[in-house]
């Protein structure tokens, strides 16, 4: 760079630097730094024109022209940018001058010593050198504290209004505007966020962030209006004038309450809020000053400005007596105005909150009844908004002890739990909390207890977790409620168990026999019963030894065995010896006690809970035992009607279990004890008729014969009959009825004489209607019934003499069977139809294959004539009898169309339906030397049967089953195709490979005859098949 071109730089260098900025700007640093540029800009003067070039002058002067290119930099941010910035960085800016000015130095003693000739200017230039040398550019001690103050609220600390307001006048005086310019302020900010100097460091824009906040904060007029008071009625006489400016303190902009002055300044400000201030200073590290006059103090003494409290206190009490008077005015208005109404609670509840010892005028004007008042009787009027102001507003008197007797003696406490379900959630929360205040004693708790909802709404709350907040008042109030003895009842009924429970674990006995009987006569929820039995059933057991407490604790039991689920808490409580021991206490005759103990027992009995395993008496006899079977049966010689009842229950309840069911049946069938039982089969109560036959139909499974002669005995088969067929019956002893008579062990001359033609008619009748009704699959009762009829139908399945064949065909006993075997909701009923099937289809088979002639052309074979019926006019081929068979043949499993329903149910979840499914369909190849087998495994093929069967056997669950599927599917694999086909099912083989290695004797005979079939037989003795068909 040549001379001329440095001079130029450091001449438009010193011009920028010495222009004077657009706006006063308050900064000393750039000024000073402006005069050392002025008297270079003369220095240069005297170089014109330029000396001789020389490498030290060249230096120096381009040396010069980059600092003062900086220097410039520096200034414009200065002179241009924002102050508030200015003010941000303002000990970077400074150090940034001084760095220039001490290079500057250096380049003007370089340059002296480059002009040996010019004296003059060599003397000017190192004195200008020196004095740069020596400047110091330092921020002001207000410039210092403002940025100490700007660097903190870059550190995103939240600040009080107080702060706030300190901020705003060091940072006025900083700027070199009035602290009440709020303009000139929102302006600075303004230029601050626009500016384009502005680095947007995470530090500068927190300070930006806290400047517009504080800029919202800031009250427009903060000297002529406080926030405190809301004078609407400035034409009133009466009406306080608006406080004067002392009575309000510079920081918070509000009336002082406790005036103080400090005392180095004379200034005056609410205790707490320069209290704040100065311990903020001290945070900052910074000296303490007076917000107002910026001063630095050396003490922080504060003294009581007691004139001015006074004042202000006389302000005060003029302005409270006038907002009250103003309040009752706008509360007794007819019609209400809502927003008087509102202004009204706003004037209340500020005076109350912020001027606690003058409730008492709120309380004498009577302010508290008008808003009960308009609470009760303008609640939809108002709205919910105003309703949350009221509650809010009365919660603030609530502290006031006499005014929290006007609001109980109002019924303030029915108005707060009816809010509890209003639309908003301020409403809700204000409504709890006044409810908690009012929780202080007892007889208030008792008050809210008794309001109708309010221990339900309180409940609700406490447990609705999308609001917390709610919740976990509602859940304060409820324990408050709970300290209360006379909550204990109503509290149990809305749920809460607590109180009731405690009681009942930790109190006297007769406190111990007053919960009992309070459970025992509640209506109690499932969820209820399962916590107070798991928590108190054990005070109720020893209760029972208690002769006070024996009828409630059984009342609480009996209440509490009706759910499921407490059987066996019922049972680890040990609660059966002591039952067991009141229910045969022959010196207590009470027919209720044992009627209740006798009900506890049924209900624990007719439920799973392991009780089968538990001791009944003291001896350790299980309920199952002999002694507890023979001593209940006794009792139903000497009990009232009412007990007996119970006492039937408890034994359809011991013998309905799987564990204990046989051994209780041969209990009852032994000894004559079922004669104890036939009585009740007549007995005038329909209860007592409807356990007899439930209990004698669970018998019937067991011992089949000697029910039935019993009931031959006592004549009262016919009874039975005559019970099925009467409509009037209850639909449970018609089912029971129906199954009894299908599982007795009838005669073939009672199956024709007693049963009869007719009542197969009835019997497949009722069993179609019984399909088409509503509901029928999903009704217990109607699915027992339907296994009764079926059953019934197996009778005349048995032994097929000419009469019962013609009942056979007549009703289409096969058609019926197959109609059943959809039916889902019974498994039992499936199992029955198909072996109704089997036993149809074996008798055709069996007449089939008594015939050793060809088939004639005029139908199914002649000695089947009768069976089959009327030959048809086109007769076909039926492969299954290889013969011509009627096309509602009821003896052919292929012509009835049975074969899909039953390969259909062999997929059934019950083994017992997939045992006889099997059992039905294995009647088809029983005879596999027929010159017709083939055609008949073909049928079976298309029809899925043989897939089915395998896929069955390979998934097998018991012995039972597989031995009859292996032995069906080795004689379906005697025909070449099949064992063809199948020859390379590797499941199949391998099914077949472990019951030959695992099944029993009959298994493994079929299994080893199936894999010869397969030519698999060497994979499994070890021998080839080659070597096996050489062998035969």
């Amino acid at each position: 760079m040549s001379i001329h071109h440095s001079l130029d730089s450091i001449r438009r260098s010193l011009s920028d630097i010495c222009s004077p900025p657009p706006d006063h700007r308050p900064f000393d640093t750039p000024r000073r730094f402006a005069a050392f540029a002025h008297r270079l800009s003369n220095l240069l003067l005297l170089l014109l024109p330029p000396p001789p070039p020389s490498p030290p002058l060249q230096t120096s002067l381009k040396g010069l022209a980059a600092e003062f290119s900086k220097a410039a930099e520096t200034a414009s941010v200065y002179n241009t940018g924002s102050k508030i910035l200015v003010l941000v960085n303002c000990k970077n800016l400074s150090s940034a001058l001084q760095q220039c000015a001490v290079a500057v130095a250096s380049w003007l003693a370089l340059l002296a010593s480059a002009l040996p000739d010019h004296h003059d200017l060599r003397h000017k230039a190192s004195d200008l050198s020196r004095d740069m040398k020596l400047a110091q550019f330092r921020v002001t001690e207000n410039e210092e504290r403002v940025w100490c103050t700007l660097e903190k609220e870059g550190e995103g600390r939240e600040s009080s209004k107080a702060v706030q307001s300190g901020i705003v006048m060091d940072l006025a005086r900083a700027l070199g505007f009035d602290p009440g310019d709020r303009a000139e302020f929102c302006n600075q900010v303004k230029l601050y966020k626009n500016d384009p100097f502005r680095s947007h460091s995470v530090r500068e824009r927190r300070v930006l962030v806290s400047l517009e906040r504080i800029l919202s904060n800031w009250s427009v007029e903060p000297v002529t209006v406080t926030p405190n008071w809301d004078f609407e009625i400035v034409e009133d006489a009466a009406a306080p004038i608006f406080p004067f400016k002392s009575f309000l303190c510079p920081l918070t902009k509000e009336v002082m309450r406790d005036p103080v002055v400090v005392l180095e300044s004379s200034q005056a400000y609410e205790r707490t809020a320069i209290e704040y201030w100065f311990e903020r200073c001290i945070q900052d590290g910074r000296d303490p000053t007076c917000p107002v006059t910026g001063t630095v103090l050396k003490s922080l003494e504060l003294k009581a400005n007691i004139g001015l409290a006074g004042a202000i206190e006389e302000w005060v009490g003029r302005v409270v007596e006038f907002q009250i008077k103003s309040a009752v005015q706008y509360l007794s208005e007819e019609p209400l105005s809502v927003d008087n109404v509102e202004r009204a609670l706003d004037h209340v509840y500020k005076v109350s909150e912020e001027h606690p010892s003058r409730r008492y005028i709120i309380r004498n004007a009577g302010v508290v009844p008008l808003i009960v008042t308009v609470l009760s009787d303008n609640s939809k009027t108002i709205g919910s908004h105003l309703r949350s102001k009221a509650l809010m507003t009365l919660l603030s008197m609530a502290n006031d002890e006499e005014s929290r007797k006007i609001m109980l003696e109002r019924g303030t406490t029915r108005l707060a739990v009816h809010s509890l379900i209003g639309s908003s959630e301020k409403e809700r929360e204000y409504a709890l909390k006044l409810l908690l205040e009012f929780c202080n004693d007892e007889d208030s708790c008792v008050r809210i207890a008794s309001e109708k909802g309010a221990l339900v709404l309180l409940s609700s709350i406490a447990g609705n977790m999308e609001y917390p907040s709610l919740s976990n008042l509602a859940e304060e109030v409820l324990r408050q409620i709970e300290r209360a003895e006379d909550n204990v009842q109503c509290l149990a009924a809305a749920g809460r168990f607590g109180p009731l429970i405690s009681r009942l674990q930790d109190g006297s006995v007769g406190v111990k026999i007053e919960m009992a009987t309070l459970v025992g006569r509640m209506t109690l929820t499932n969820s209820c019963k399962e916590q107070i039995a798991r928590q108190g059933v054990k005070v109720f057991v020893e209760l029972l030894c208690n002769q006070e407490g024996r009828g409630p604790s059984l009342q609480a039991l009996h209440n509490l065995s009706g759910l499921d689920g407490n059987a066996t808490i019922l049972i680890e409580s040990s609660v059966l010896p002591p039952l067991i021991d009141v229910l045969f206490d022959e010196q207590d005759p009470s027919c209720e006690v044992k009627s209740l103990a006798a009900s506890i027992i049924a209900n624990i009995v007719s439920k799973p809970g392991h009780w089968e395993l538990a001791s009944a008496d003291k001896k350790g006899n299980t309920m199952q035992s002999e002694i507890i079977v023979f001593r209940l049966l006794g009792l139903l010689n000497c009990l009232p009607s009412e007990c007996q009842v119970t006492v039937l229950r408890i034994l359809c309840g011991i013998i309905s279990s799987p564990q204990a069911s046989e051994l209780v049946a041969s209990h009852i069938t032994s000894e004559g004890g079922f004669r104890t039982v036939l009585p009740f089969l007549e007995h005038p109560e329909v209860e007592h008729r409807v356990f007899a036959f439930k209990l004698t139909r669970l018998l019937s499974e067991w011992f089949s014969q000697n029910i039935a002669n019993e009931l031959r005995l006592s004549n009262k088969l016919t009874l039975l009959k005559e019970k099925l067929l009467n409509n009037q019956s209850t639909s449970d002893e018609r089912s029971d009825a129906a199954q009894i008579l299908a599982n007795l062990s009838l005669s073939e001359g009672e199956v024709q004489t007693f049963l009869g033609g007719d009542f197969v008619e009835w019997t497949a009748v009722t069993l179609k209607s019984q399909r088409r009704a509503p509901n029928a699959r999903f009704s217990h009762t109607a699915s027992g019934m339907q296994e009764g009829l079926v059953g019934l139908l197996l009778h005349f399945t048995r032994n097929l003499d000419q009469p019962t064949l013609n009942m056979v065909r007549e009703n289409r006993l096969m058609a019926v069977f197959c109609e059943q075997l959809d039916y889902t909701s019974k498994p039992k009923v499936k199992q029955l139809a198909a072996i109704g099937l089997k036993n149809l289809s074996e008798f055709g088979m069996s007449v089939t294959g008594r015939d050793s002639k060809p088939p004639s052309s005029s139908g199914f074979c002649s000695p089947l004539m009768l069976v089959c019926g009327k030959a048809a006019s086109q007769p076909s081929a039926c492969p299954i009898h290889n013969g011509t068979c009627d096309e509602d043949s009821q003896f052919c499993l292929l012509r009835s169309n049975c074969i899909k329903p039953l390969v259909d149910i062999l997929n059934d979840s019950d083994t017992d339906v997939q045992l006889a499914a099997v059992d039905a369909l294995s009647t088809l190849v029983s005879d596999y030397t027929s010159r017709s087998f083939k055609r008949v495994v073909d049928e079976l093929e298309h029809l899925g049967a043989v897939d089915s069967l395998i896929t069955l056997f390979t998934e097998v669950r018991t012995e039972e089953l597989r031995e009859k599927t292996i032995g069906m599917i080795e004689k379906i694999l005697r025909v070449e195709n099949m064992s063809n086909r199948h020859a390379l099912n590797h499941s199949l083989v391998r099914g077949l490979v472990e019951a030959f290695k695992h099944g029993n004797s009959n298994s493994r005979k079929h299994a080893q005859d199936a894999l010869t079939h397969l030519k698999q037989l060497s994979g499994v003795s070890g021998k080839t098949s080659s070597q096996t068909r050489a062998r035969r």
